[in-house]
């Protein structure tokens, strides 16, 4: 450090600093949320962490700084955590007669409660499905009180639940659903459906995940401040708020995990986890599937409408043996709920 003025040496003590805490992040998601209950909170932050060691590396490049290496290390190691937040924009495969398309979409109630100052929210999500024609729609925060128009799909499976507000899933299908059902979580008002469709000569089961809320809902704009904005208070408000989710949806996966290591069929899970890429319950949840962002999405692949933060907590996981992801979208310009929709097309193999 002997050649670098005061200022680069500050620079890279942060540099280092932050390596440190990439390391640290890295090991996060081997971390069970019950046991490490706040930690398990900067699984959240790890896209960011990635990015800042992006440009130390390039600050460090731009000067021919030997220090560069340190940040390249990080990123060269972390390469899978990388692929789990941006991909860059591949060719998506040739369409076939052997493949299902697939959407999951948190609609928030199909904005009941005019969140969302648009009175045209039913129609618009009609003329999407439409657009998009998918062949089977799996729906988390389901409202009977819509106007979507479903009539394109002659199977469904649909329950909602709640005391004062009902909610709950719906899947629809274009195929014949022969089997379904519901998981409740002791507790909480998130909960799981199921269904096992029938396509051809194959019977491929589909899960519908919510589990508990981050609760940032309806506050989300909070996250949307600079840090000088939010008080001290709030801050530890937030952060235990986050890390009590977390606990609760550990016990969620493991609940998901043991039904679906029951199932005897192929399986698709969608849904809104309510956490990253990086999280311990992320990886309960996919197990041996394919995560379809990671084969075959493209950019950032954000699902969640927080401002400056492409945050992804709505998945499409596929079973591996099964299918092949040929193509994966997310629709982070349509909005209207606060999440956006995903779809993704597989290959039967």
């Amino acid at each position: 450090m002997k050649e670098l003025s005061l200022f680069n040496k500050m620079v890279f003590t942060i540099n280092l600093l932050l390596v440190t805490v990439t390391v640290f992040g890295y090991i996060l998601p081997f971390l069970a949320p019950n046991f490490f209950p706040i930690l398990s909170v900067f699984t959240l932050f790890l896209p960011a962490l990635l990015i800042a060691n992006l440009f130390f590396f390039l600050y460090w490049l731009l000067l021919l700084k030997k220090q560069s290496i340190y940040s390249l290390f990080i990123l060269l190691i972390g390469i899978t955590y990388i692929n789990k937040f941006y991909k860059l924009n591949p060719n998506a495969l040739d369409k076939s007669e052997n493949e299902i398309t697939i959407m999951s979409y948190n609609v928030r109630l199909f904005n009941l409660y005019k969140w969302i100052k648009n009175d045209s929210i039913n129609q618009n999500i009609s003329a999407f499905i439409k657009e998009k024609n998918p062949d089977i729609i799996s729906i988390q925060e389901f409202s009977e009180q819509n106007k979507v128009d479903f009539k394109l799909y002659p199977e469904k499976f649909i329950f909602v639940e709640g005391k004062n507000t009902l909610l709950g899933h719906a899947i629809y299908s274009k195929f014949p659903i022969i089997n379904d059902g519901k998981i409740n979580f002791e507790n909480s008002t998130s909960n799981a459906a199921f269904v096992d469709i029938k396509r051809g000569l194959d019977t491929i089961r589909i899960y519908s995940l919510h589990l508990e809320s981050i609760k940032i809902t309806p506050n989300v704009h909070e996250l949307d401040k600079q840090p000088e904005q939010l008080s001290q208070e709030k801050a530890k408000y937030l952060l235990k708020r986050l890390s009590d989710s977390f606990v609760v949806q550990h016990r969620q996966a493991e609940i998901i995990k043991n039904h679906k290591n029951q199932c005897k069929y192929p399986t698709i899970v969608t849904g809104d986890i309510n956490n990253s890429a990086f999280s311990y319950v992320y990886r309960i949840i996919k197990g041996e599937n394919v995560d379809a962002f990671e084969e075959a999405g493209k950019g950032f692949g954000k699902t969640y409408n927080v401002k400056h933060y492409p945050l992804r907590i709505d998945y499409i996981l596929a079973d591996k043996n099964k299918f092949e992801v040929a193509e994966f979208n997310s629709y982070s310009d349509f909005v209207a709920s606060d999440h956006f929709p995903i779809v993704a097309r597989l290959k039967i193999k």
